[in-house]
C-alpha cells in the first residue's frame, strides 16, 4: 500500500500543485487509514468495500478527533479511492455514497494575466553556443506547452498525454482525451497555434532525432514528457519571469477559467471546455453548443 500512496501524493503535488504542508496532511492521514485496513487483514486499497468505509467513519467518530480532523482524513481517504479508479487501479470506488461534513470550498489559486505573459515571455538560460542551441529549442517546445495549456484549460496529465494528432490547425481546436477517457473539443487561440506549428516544425525533430514518439511533447531523449518534467519547466519560467510565488502546474488552468470568466464567458462553456461533469466544479471559479466555443473562445481570450 505504500507505494500506492506513494503514487497518490505525487499525482496530489503535480496534478492539484498542492503545497508541502497539504501533502504530509495527506500523508498522515492516509496513513491512518492504511492502518485501520492493516489491523482488519486489508492489505490492498483496492479490496476495500462499503462495509470498510462504514467501519471507518465509525472508527473516526469514535477515536476522540475533532469534527474538522475526522472530516479532512474522509476527504483524503475519498480522494484516494477516486485515484484509484481514475488511474484503472480499481473497478470501483466504496467512497462513492460517503459523505464527509462540509469543510467549505478551497478556491482555486490564479495566476494574473500579468504573470502569465511574464512567464510565456521568460527569457532562456543564458550559457555557450551549444547550450543556447539545445535552450533555443527546448525553448520552442516549453513555450508551446505553457501556451497550448494555458490557451485550452488542460489538465497537466491531458497536455503530456497530447497525441500529435491532437491539433486541428486548419480550424483551431484541441481534441483532448480527460478524465474518464471522455473526449472533448477545446477551441486554440492564434498564439497557441504559432507556437505548436513552430514546436512541431523546428524543435520536436530536433528533439527526436528520427526517433519515434506518439506524443507531442517530447524531452531530449526522445520519449514523451512527463508531469514532473513540465513542473520543472513552469518552475524555471516563473523565477526567469521573475515570479516568487509558488506556481503550479494547475495553476495555469485555473488561471484560463478565471480570465475567461472576469471577461464574461458564460459558466457553461468554461465548463465545457475545462471538461468538468458537474457544473457545480465550475461554479468555484465565480448552453453553448461547440460551434459556438471558437468564437467565444477569441473574443474572450486574452491570447486568443
Amino acid at each position: 500500500m505504500e507505494r500506492t500512496v506513494l503514487k497518490f501524493l505525487d499525482y496530489l503535488a503535480v496534478e492539484k500543485g498542492l503545497s508541502k504542508n497539504t501533502l504530509d496532511s495527506y500523508g498522515r492521514d492516509i496513513g491512518k487509514y492504511a492502518n485501520f485496513l492493516e489491523k482488519r487483514g486489508v492489505s490492498d486499497f483496492s479490496a476495500c468495500g462499503r462495509a470498510e468505509m462504514r467501519d471507518l467513519v465509525e472508527h473516526l467518530k469514535t477515536s476522540g478527533l475533532k469534527a474538522a480532523s475526522v472530516a479532512r482524513t474522509l476527504a483524503a481517504v475519498k480522494g484516494l479511492h477516486r485515484f484509484l479508479l481514475l488511474e484503472g487501479l480499481a473497478k470501483t470506488d466504496p467512497t462513492e455514497a460517503l459523505e464527509t461534513p462540509g469543510q467549505g470550498v478551497r478556491l482555486p489559486k490564479a495566476l494574473t494575466a500579468a504573470e502569465v505573459e511574464a512567464i510565456l515571455a521568460a527569457p532562456l538560460a543564458s550559457g555557450p553556443d551549444t547550450a543556447r542551441g539545445l535552450k533555443a529549442i527546448e525553448g520552442l517546445r516549453d513555450k508551446a506547452m505553457l501556451e497550448t495549456m494555458y490557451a485550452a484549460g488542460l489538465r497537466v496529465s491531458e497536455l503530456v498525454e497530447l497525441p500529435t494528432g491532437g491539433v486541428n490547425f486548419e480550424v483551431g481546436f484541441l481534441k483532448v482525451t480527460g478524465k474518464g477517457s471522455k473526449d472533448r473539443l477545446v477551441p486554440l487561440g492564434r498564439a497557441a497555434l504559432d507556437s505548436l506549428r513552430s514546436y512541431l516544425e523546428t524543435a520536436r525533430p530536433l528533439l527526436l532525432k528520427q526517433r519515434e514518439c506518439e506524443y507531442m511533447f517530447v524531452t531530449l531523449r526522445g520519449g514523451k514528457m512527463t508531469r514532473q518534467g513540465f513542473w520543472k519547466i513552469i518552475g524555471r519560467r516563473a523565477r526567469r519571469a521573475g515570479i516568487k510565488k509558488h506556481i503550479s502546474p494547475h495553476m495555469l488552468r485555473h488561471s484560463f477559467a478565471t480570465h475567461l470568466l472576469e471577461r464574461g464567458a458564460d459558466l457553461r462553456s468554461v465548463q465545457m471546455m475545462l471538461g468538468h461533469a458537474d457544473i457545480s466544479t465550475t461554479q468555484i471559479y465565480t448552453k453553448v453548443e461547440v460551434s459556438r466555443l471558437k468564437k467565444m473562445h477569441e473574443e474572450m481570450h486574452p491570447r486568443g
